[in-house]
Parts: C-alpha cells; structure tokens; sequence
C-alpha cells in the first residue's frame, strides 16, 4: 500500500515538474521572440506547450492501444493509420485556426485529393501567359498618354509600378500557406477571399472577404467593359467612312463575345491567353516600326521633368490598373502543376512587361509628343492604323475570357455555391453542368459589360478610375496590409518597412486618382466630349 502511494506521489511530482519545464521553455521561447529569433509570444508558447502535452498523452494512450492490440494478435490492420497516411494521433496546429476542416469520415481525404487531380492543372508557361496577357494587355495603350502627363516620372513609375506589383503579388501567395508543426509550409487557404477573412478573424469573420469579393467584382467587370469600350473605339476609327457609329460596333463586339458564358475551366482560357500574347506581339512590332521609322523627326525635348498636377494622378491609375493581375494570382497558383515555379513566373513576367511597356510608352510619346491620344492607335496613318486596330480588337476579343471567367466564379462562390450561406441555390447541377437560368445570368453579365461600354465611353477615364479605386486597393493596399497582419511574426524589419511604405504611398496615389478621374469623367460628361 505504502509503495502505491509513494508511486503516485511520484507519478504527479513528475507531471508538475515536467509541466513546469515546459511552461519555462515557452517563457524563454517568448523572450528569444521578442530579441528577433522565434516568432512566438508567451501565450502562443504557453498554448503550444498545452498541445504539446495533450499530443504528448494522446500518443502514449494511441501506443498502448497497438501494443495491446499486437498482444491480442490484432496487429495487423489495427486502423492505426488515417486516410491520408497518417497517425491519427497526428495533429497539426496553426496560429490563426484557419487550417482546412477535418473530413467527416477516412474516405473523404482520398476522394478530395481524387477529385482536385481529376482538375486539369497548367504549366508555369501557361500561368505566364495568364500574366503576361493581364499585365501586358490591351491596356498598354494608354500608357503614351500617362508619359505626356508625367514625362520622365511616368517612366519612372513604369518601372516602380512593375517592382512593387511583382513583390505584392509574391507576399499575396505567401498568405495562403502556414507552417505545420515540422516548419513545412502548408496552403491552407485558397483565395484572395480567405486571406481576407483570416484577417478580420475571430471578430468579424466574413467581412474582409465580402470588401474583396465587392472590390474583385468591380475590377473584373471593369476590365471586361474596358475591352468592349476600346473594340468599339478601334473599330469605328478603323472604318471612319462605314455609317456604323462606335456604339454599334460595341454592340457587334458583345454579340462576337457571348460564347464566353460557355467557358468551363481555365485550361480553355489559357489558350486565349497564348493567342492574345502572339497578337500583342505583332502589334507591339508594326507600331515600333512605324515610330522607329520616324525617329529623325522625334521629339526628345517634349519628354518634360515637371508634371500636369491635375492631369497627372489619371496617368498614375492607368499605369497600376496596365500591371493588375492580383485578383488571379491565387486561382493560377493553386492550378499550377508545379507551385515552387511561380516566384520565378512572377520574376521573368514582370521584367519583361516592364521592359515593353517602358519602350513602347517612350518610343510612342516621341514620335507624336503632345498629339498623343488617349489609345495611342488613333495617331496612326489611315492604312495602318487599320491593320494594326484589326489586330488590337482580336486581342481585346481574346482577352476578354480571363477577367469574365474570374467575374463569373466569383460570383458563383459568393452567391450560388457558399454552402448554407448561399444567397441562391446552386446553379450546377449534380451531374455537374451549368442549368440552364445559370447560363442565362452568365449572358446577362456580357450584355451588362456591352451597355456599360455604350454609355461611358470614355477609355483612358475609365482605365484611371478603375486603377485609383480598386487597382491601387487590391495591388498596393490590401497585399501589404494582409502580409503584416498574417505574417508579422515572421517578418524582418526591411519587409516591414517595405509594406508599409507600399501602404502608404499606394493609399496617397489611390485617392488623388480617384478624386482626378471622376472629376474628369464629370466633365466630359458636362462638355459631351467625345473618347
């Protein structure tokens, strides 16, 4: 009797002790924290200790189960292992909480993983044509006329837009994953939505990513008005003699892109994509030639150091609206075969947009100086300008499918498939197609882009109200702001700096362009003139 008790005694001094030692070691933790070595805090260290010993117990009372069931000849197929080929006595905490749901039963792991292989996935090549076509798009255009307000600071900008939106766009994806207990980072989050959400967790849990689906909705839908508004411009300036306005060839325009509401997964897009790029390519040479031809006559004293300070915020928009592609970065990585390569997409994407556009937006400026237009296409002589409008609407055409399938799944995730949250029943059926009312709303969304572009037709106002007001907030503000919040611990002081110098100037550039823009669309309205 006396040896029991003596043993339990001993039993429970040793559980103090150790429970002591571990509680000490979260405190040293925490102090090596606070010095720059570990990124935890006294409770955070105090709460994985806590873990650590349930693990700790669960594991021996998982081990003695197998030893007894070896013992009663039931080692073999004794269930010791998950679904997804682990202990179940393993567990995996996260800081946030934010990690992905248990399945309901063993089975559920391996038909998930089933059914995101049956997923066709593309390669880093096709994720940099997605890129390269959202950042080196139809909207390079404008970027001669952001030269003639800025002069040489808007060359600077150029080049300043590409760093920061290539680095933002690199911090964005480092916010879907976590470290698991082994330090091996996880994606436990797979949009920009989540990420939101993480952020305004535990108090208000779906509030950021209704700001990000509002904000994602209202650049999409812009990019495709965007494409319709200058297919219509290039169209009538092409054929100025034919009796058909620029409303009309909108019109005709929106008829050409209404197989859009058919598209299904973003391996079609991506084949757009490539074609979009090859007519970029063509276009970017026939009007090099035609300004190089002229280089005698450029007019190098027009590029000015001082800029147009009402004029100027516009030409800020439409150089961060040319390089958005935040709102597809998660989708395209989450889809790509191989994730370790998208640093390097993102590297050789931006370096070469930043290169194009800085030539192209200089050699441009240089040949017509202050006759620049808003679409720069306009200063073309009449045969040219033709063919090279001929291919700008076939682009504008192709890359009209990107931004309206991202349009589309994000309204379908935010109103037709979020679980018991959805605002509306699910507009796939259980075989998996489209019903037919869902195809309907996809079609009313292409007509909506086409009387958008109708009666705002102004493109170089549009592009710079939308870059100021959502460009600037989902490229500048919201991946700095995400990136400190989810990341703090984590960070060096240079990232820290950098993130909030991004916020900062983003937040300045944000609201004079929003503030310039509007009030330029004013008075194009209240003097009729014409895009």
């Amino acid at each position: 009797m006396a040896t029991l008790i003596r043993g339990k005694i001993s039993n429970k001094i040793t559980n103090a002790a150790n429970t002591m030692s571990n509680k000490s070691q979260a405190k040293v933790s925490g102090m090596f924290a606070r010095m720059g070595f570990q990124a935890a805090t006294d409770e955070e260290g105090l709460g994985f200790a806590a873990c650590d010993d349930l693990d700790y117990d669960h594991r021996q009372g998982l081990q003695m189960d197998i030893m007894k069931n070896e013992e009663m000849g039931g080692g073999e197929g004794s269930g010791d292992m998950g679904g997804d080929g682990t202990m179940d006595g393993d567990s995996h905490y996260q800081r946030d909480g934010t990690g992905p749901p248990p399945s309901s039963s063993k089975d559920g792991g391996l038909c998930a993983e089933l059914a995101a292989s049956d997923k066709p996935k593309i390669t880093a090549w096709e994720a940099g044509w997605n890129v390269t076509n959202a950042i080196q798009g139809m909207f390079v255009l404008g970027l001669p006329y952001a030269i003639l307000h800025g002069g040489y600071l808007g060359l600077f900008l150029i080049i300043f837009a590409a760093v920061v939106c290539c680095y933002t766009g690199k911090i964005l994806i480092a916010c879907l994953y976590e470290e698991n207990e082994d330090g091996q980072l996880v994606r436990v989050r797979d949009s920009y939505v989540d990420i939101a959400n993480a952020c305004c967790a535990p108090r208000f849990p779906t509030l950021g990513g209704r700001v990000v689906n509002v904000a994602q909705i209202i650049e999409l839908v812009m990019t495709c008005i965007l494409y319709v508004v200058v297919s219509g411009n290039l169209m009538y300036n092409s054929f100025p003699t034919l009796p058909v306005s620029q409303r009309s060839w909108a019109i005709i325009a929106t008829a050409v892109l209404l197989p859009c509401a058919f598209l299904k997964n973003l391996k079609a897009v991506s084949k757009f994509s490539l074609l979009c790029t090859l007519a970029h390519f063509v276009i970017n040479v026939l009007v090099i030639a035609y300004c190089l031809s002229r280089a005698r006559d450029w007019a190098w004293d027009k590029v000015k150091f001082y800029i147009d300070v009402k004029k100027f915020p516009i030409s800020i928009g439409i150089i961060v609206f040319s390089y958005t592609s935040q709102i597809f970065l998660p989708s395209l990585e989450g889809n790509m075969q191989n994730p370790g390569e998208f640093h390097c997409m993102m590297n050789w994407t931006h370096i070469a947009a930043c290169i194009l556009k800085g030539l192209f937006a200089l050699v441009a400026y240089l040949t017509w100086a202050d006759a620049t237009k808003e679409v720069i296409t306009d200063n073309l002589p009449g045969g040219i300008r033709a063919v090279v409008n001929l291919f700008l609407v076939a682009k504008a055409l192709l890359s009209y499918p990107l931004p309206f399938f991202a349009a589309v799944e994000v309204l379908e995730k935010s109103f037709f498939q979020d679980g018991g949250r959805a605002v509306f029943p699910d507009c796939y059926g259980g075989d998996g197609r489209l019903k037919s009312w869902g195809l309907s709303l996809r079609c009313a969304l292409v007509v909506f882009t086409m009387f958008m572009a109708i009666y705002v037709p102004h493109f170089a106002l549009l592009m710079g109200l939308t870059g100021s007001l959502t460009g600037a907030g989902l490229c500048f503000l919201l991946p700095s702001l995400f990136h400190l919040r989810l990341q703090w611990r984590q960070l060096q002081w240079h990232q820290v700096f950098f993130d909030v110098a991004i916020f900062v100037i983003g937040g300045i550039c944000s609201i004079s362009g929003f503030i310039h823009s509007l009030e330029g669309l004013i008075e194009a309205y209240r003097y009729n003139i014409e895009d």
